[in-house]
């Protein structure tokens, strides 16, 4: 900024600059409602999908108990395996789940958090300040614990991973779905680590979405793990003891047009046997992948039966099934990096991003504006006469172009800045005293800048400007003082002032301002 820290404000330029950030505090930052309640719809979703996970996960380690139990030798190194991966994924589900839980504790106190728990209600789905802002960073980022996460998260991939010694895909899957490389943040000018791309400026409804998330993640790497290691005990008893249809998502969660994935299988089948898959009782492919373009925002449910041969009887046999998963609406993360409004004439430096969709196939458009990118932002320069500009994102999903959502910022003129006699880091205009060292140097020079609390950054240029030294006016063709008038200062006594007036000063955008007065008194 332009200001230097060490110039005491006025207690009514403190006011009104107090005034001024939270209005456009206010005006930028303000979470809606909608945007926060369909958080708490997907949030609820998914935890309906991790109820089916862990109902479909607590089967699979039924079953693989029972196998294990008709034929140990052959199944218990895989079974050991599974029953690691049972405690690693419940620790890491728990620690997710504490995480929530200090969120709603910093949120709404510990008094309200105690009184839902002692009524048997889970916190963390009734969170009162989910719009705060300030919360997840606090804990995540100031406290540190966004890092023990990534450290536990990539502890528990890295461990289920390296169970998998034959299925490259499964592996890769684990790996990207679990991922803590660097990210990127709107805040930020370029990629920063996993915490600060996942928790920084996050409103703690959106943080305890993301978490849940996770914990759906955890479920599903763990029931991925478990059909894995069953499958690698080829156990030819299975097959003959019994029979279990399953569902494998690629995803429980897609947003609306996207595409929901699954994959239907027919555990300890006969590879002879070529069973028919239905789905709602329609037959789907013979390879058991169903696909549906996701409409509505919420939990899914569907059903459906495999039918197979009984090699005993010759008689075809049905075995149910039924899978969940979340669709969401579309999302689309605006930032206008260096302000929290938008000014006419001025380069506005935004991020723009779509979670899950890379920058090359986001598109971006305005109306009442010009729009270019630079260095991974997104430059909008409103026109003389627009009065708000509206940010419309779409981006290619399967295929096509997809509608992700818009923005619309009120349009202001750039504020008129002061001038400030500078020297060194030091800035005066007449709040205090200036030494005589700094009024003397032919280093001072006469600069324009919103001050030390300006929310503006902006290279204004001062052209000329004139000075008052003991009644006589004298002009200054640049911004420093000239020879006659550094001069004429060498005569001043403490106790005189210099008045600085007739300032101009050029915007970046080539405009000449006028700006006002500010007395200069000698130390």
């Amino acid at each position: 900024m332009g200001g230097a820290k060490n110039c005491p404000e006025t207690p009514r330029q403190k006011m009104i600059g107090m005034m001024y950030l939270v209005l456009t505090a206010m005006l930028a930052l303000n979470v809606s409602t909608d945007i926060l309640n369909g958080f708490t719809l997907v949030d609820n979703s998914l935890h309906s999908s991790i109820s089916a996970m862990n109902t479909r996960n607590a089967k699979l380690y039924a079953d693989f108990k029972a196998a294990n139990a008709d034929n140990p030798e052959k199944t218990q190194e895989w079974f050991d395996k599974a029953k690691e991966i049972q405690l690693r994924a419940d620790s890491l589900y728990n620690y997710l789940q504490n995480f929530k839980l200090q969120l709603a504790i910093m949120a709404d106190g510990k008094g309200r958090v105690a009184e839902l728990q002692a009524e048997g209600v889970d916190p963390t789905m009734h969170i009162q300040g989910n719009s705060n802002l300030d919360v997840t960073g606090t804990y995540a980022l100031v406290q540190g614990h966004g890092l023990e996460l990534k450290q536990i998260v990539a502890y528990y991939r890295d461990y289920a991973a390296g169970l998998i010694d034959s299925d490259a895909e499964l592996r890769n899957a684990i790996m990207r779905n679990l991922a803590t490389e660097r990210g990127y943040n709107a805040h930020e000018k370029d990629s920063c680590d996993w915490e600060v791309a996942v928790f920084d400026g996050m409103p703690v409804g959106a943080s305890v979405t993301i978490l849940t998330k996770m914990q759906n993640d955890v479920r599903t790497t763990e029931g991925q793990i478990i059909q894995y290691l069953m499958d690698r005990t080829d156990a030819g008893d299975l097959r003959v003891n019994k029979l279990n249809a399953y569902v494998i998502p690629h995803s429980n969660y897609v947003i609306r047009g996207g595409k929901y994935s699954a994959q239907i299988i027919l555990a300890a089948v006969d590879s002879t046997q070529r069973p028919e898959y239905y789905v709602e009782g329609q037959r789907i492919n013979d390879q058991g992948i169903y696909e549906v373009v996701a409409s509505g925002v919420g939990a899914k449910k569907y059903s459906g039966w495999i039918a197979y041969q009984n090699p005993s009887t010759g008689e075809m046999e049905k075995l149910p099934f039924e899978s969940t998963y979340s669709v969401g609406e579309p999302a689309v993360t605006i930032s206008n990096v260096d302000l929290n409004t938008m000014y006419r004439g001025h380069d506005n430096k935004f991020s723009i991003s779509v979670p899950g969709v890379s920058n090359d196939k986001v598109k971006v458009s305005v109306n009442g504006a010009t729009i270019r990118q630079q260095g991974g932002f997104w430059i909008i320069k409103p026109n003389q006469t627009a009065k708000e500009v509206t940010i419309s994102v779409s981006a290619e999903l399967d295929g096509k172009m997809q509608t992700m959502g818009s923005q619309k910022y009120n349009i202001k003129p750039l504020p008129k800045p002061q001038g400030y006699l500078k020297f060194g880091d030091a800035e005066y205009n007449g709040e205090k005293g200036v030494p005589r060292k700094a009024l003397l140097s032919s280093s001072s020079q006469i600069i324009a800048s919103y001050g030390p609390d300006g929310i503006l950054n902006l290279n204004f240029k001062v052209v000329g400007f004139k000075a008052n030294i003991g009644g006589t006016i004298t002009d200054s063709d640049g911004s420093k003082f000239s020879r006659d008038q550094l001069n004429r200062m060498e005569k001043l006594k403490k106790g005189n002032t210099v008045i600085i007036m007739g300032i101009r000063a050029q915007s970046p955008s080539g405009e000449v301002l006028s700006l006002n007065p500010f007395p200069l008194t000698l130390n």
